[in-house]
Formats: structure tokens, C-alpha cells, sequence
């Protein structure tokens, strides 16, 4: 019989979606599982997981953190009825406050605990459990406020990014027309709703160019319009399942810097612009967006002192520049060129089995 493992996520399309990859990674050798809070459960598919609601809740507001806490508490022990019942062996944490209860629960019952840091700053929830955990993985070795004690704890993984995204064969056509592609702008981000458009259009003037971007699904409409009235080739979308395919379409990227989209990104080869999200905990987006940064494959934008004029002259740089982009891309395949789903599949296994 299978060891059960049961995966602990949600939130995010940034937790949840590693929690799929490890779910693939581990469906053969295991009998796996995956808890979510009501969040997260919309990126998953019931048909496809078996999945289960652990609906922890936000303990990020004062006034309303002892019932938090006490909600928490309850929730521990509905947690580890669910382990007991399940008869589970190994938990896997993505991170985050939706993990407390589950890993709670989890130490209570001796079950095995691996948490994941894809980020490239430690996350409180992850640091908190470091002392119970059997190992965490990381994607690279300097994660930021890891402490020291714990180091023989540390495996590195490359990036856990979705098989679909392994089963494409990017190559960029020089034949198409230079095609930018806009994500992150899907939560109402208004520097992607209602601020780079204006910059796209100026350059149009000057560069041809096709436009995908993601918006608000209230802005669909109006960026829709904006773009074909002023005779720009684009595609507009709020959310879309298979953004894959939308990415085999680019040539660059404008993104926000969450560590599981600037991943598949980077695994595509596809040099991009990311605006980290200033308002992000502990401000990881921007430790993330710098990992790239420092390895020349990637430019950073300061999204409190966004200027668009500056913005424009440097998007027109980038696209005049063709050595400086053609470095990029060059860096990302080299930095890329081991990571391969057969790779980061025995890795994993290895680092759950060898316990």
C-alpha cells in the first residue's frame, strides 16, 4: 500500500499552483492529497484531487485576532481527526497562514512535516515551523533571513513549475511582430489597468507591436476597445487556465514578481520587466525580482516612484536594444538548462524518501 501524503495550501494561485506541481510530482510513488481553505479551493479541480477545506482564517487584523486564534485552535483539531482518519504519513506545506492548523495538527501527531520556501526571503509561517519540520526546500541556497541553526535542513530544488510548461517548445518567431504580454493585472492592479497601456500606445507609435494583457474582468471591456481603436493587435483576459500558450506567444514580459509565475517565465526564456508588488509581506516579490536581476536576466521597476515618461524611454531602450535583450535570453536558457521535470522529479523523491 501507498504512503499517504497530504499537501497543505492555499490562498494564492502562488501556493496553490506549487501544490499541483508537487501533486504530479508524487502521484505515482504516493497516495497524495491536498488541503486548501476556500481560497485556494478555486484553483483545484475535485474531479482531478481530492481535496479538503481547512478554512483557516487571516490573523493580520488586531481587533479580530483572538477569535482568529481561537478559530485556529479549532481548526487544529478538525485538522488532526483529518490526518488520524486519513490515515496520512508525510504532510507537505507550501507556506503561509492557511498551513498553521495542518502543521499544528501534524506535530501533535508525529506526522512528518516538509514545508516549501519558493521565495527567496523566509516566510513566517515556514521560519515558525522550521524547528518541527524534517527539511525545507528551496530554490537556492541564500534565502533571506534563513537562520543559521537550521541549514542542515536546507535542499535545493529548481523551481517547481507545471509540467505543461515542460511540454512546450518555445521558440521565439523573429518573423511575427514584437509581442509584449502583461500579467499580474488580474486583482486590479492600477499601474497595469489603468497606467502602462498609455505608455503602449506611445510606443506604438514608433515600434509595432501586439499586445496581451491581463486586467480586471471590469477592464476587459475598456482595454478591448482602447487597443483596436488605436489599431493595435491584442488580446485581452482576466484569468486564462492555459497562460502557457499566451506566453508561447511573447517576446516580452511586464509582471508582477511572485516566485512560481517569474519561474515559468524564466523557464521560457522570455526576458522580462517585473513591477514587484510594494505592498507584498515582507516585501518578498522584490528579493525575488532581484534573484533575476542580479543574474542578468531581467530588468526591476520601482512601482512607488513609477514614472511614465521614464517608463516609456526605458521600454524603448530595451526594444532598440537588441544586444542587451539577446543577453537576457541568454541567461535565462543557461539558467534554465538543467531544470527539467525528470530532474526535479527524482530530487523531490529523493528528498522525501530519504528520510
Amino acid at each position: 500500500m501507498k504512503k499517504k501524503i497530504l499537501i497543505t495550501t492555499g490562498g494564492s494561485g502562488g501556493h496553490v499552483l506549487p501544490a499541483i506541481t508537487i501533486y504530479d510530482h508524487l502521484k505515482v510513488e504516493y497516495d497524495v492529497l491536498i488541503s486548501t481553505d476556500l481560497r485556494g479551493y478555486k484553483y483545484l479541480d475535485s474531479d482531478i484531487y481530492k481535496v479538503f477545506v481547512v478554512n483557516t482564517p487571516k490573523l493580520n487584523k488586531l481587533i479580530l485576532l483572538p477569535f482568529a486564534i481561537i478559530k485556529v485552535f479549532f481548526l487544529t483539531f478538525k485538522s488532526l481527526f483529518l490526518l488520524k482518519r486519513e490515515k496520512i504519513e508525510i504532510l507537505i506545506s507550501t507556506g503561509g497562514y492557511m498551513s498553521l492548523p495542518l502543521c499544528l495538527a501534524a506535530k501533535a501527531g508525529n506526522i512528518k512535516i516538509f514545508l516549501l520556501e519558493p521565495n527567496m526571503i523566509i516566510g513566517r509561517a515556514n521560519r515558525f515551523f522550521l524547528n518541527f519540520c524534517e527539511k525545507i526546500i528551496c530554490y537556492d541556497s541564500n534565502i533571506i533571513g534563513f537562520p543559521d541553526k537550521f541549514q542542515n535542513k536546507l535542499k535545493i530544488s529548481h523551481p517547481l513549475i507545471r509540467k505543461k510548461y515542460f511540454d512546450m517548445n518555445y521558440k521565439a518567431n523573429v518573423d511575427r511582430i514584437f509581442t509584449i504580454i502583461i500579467i499580474g493585472g488580474s486583482q486590479g492592479a492600477k499601474i497595469f489597468d489603468e497606467i502602462v497601456h498609455e505608455s503602449i500606445l506611445k510606443i506604438s507609435k514608433t515600434k509595432p507591436l501586439k499586445i496581451i494583457h491581463q486586467t480586471n474582468k471590469k477592464n476587459v471591456h475598456f482595454l478591448k476597445k482602447f487597443y483596436t481603436d488605436n489599431k493595435i493587435e491584442n488580446i485581452i483576459f482576466d484569468f486564462e487556465e492555459n497562460l502557457n500558450v499566451l506566453l508561447e506567444q511573447s517576446d516580452l514580459c511586464i509582471t508582477r514578481a511572485g516566485a512560481s509565475t517569474l519561474a515559468e517565465i524564466s523557464l521560457l526564456n522570455i526576458p522580462f520587466i517585473a513591477i514587484p508588488l510594494p505592498t507584498a509581506k515582507d516585501n518578498h516579490q522584490l528579493k525575488n525580482a532581484n534573484y533575476y536581476k542580479d543574474k542578468n536576466c531581467c530588468w526591476v521597476i520601482d512601482q512607488i516612484n513609477f514614472d511614465r515618461v521614464k517608463f516609456e524611454t526605458f521600454l524603448l531602450d530595451i526594444l532598440n536594444n537588441k544586444d542587451d535583450f539577446s543577453e537576457k535570453k541568454k541567461n535565462l536558457k543557461n539558467l534554465n538548462y538543467q531544470n527539467t521535470w525528470n530532474n526535479v522529479n527524482q530530487n523531490l523523491l529523493k528528498i522525501i524518501n530519504e528520510n
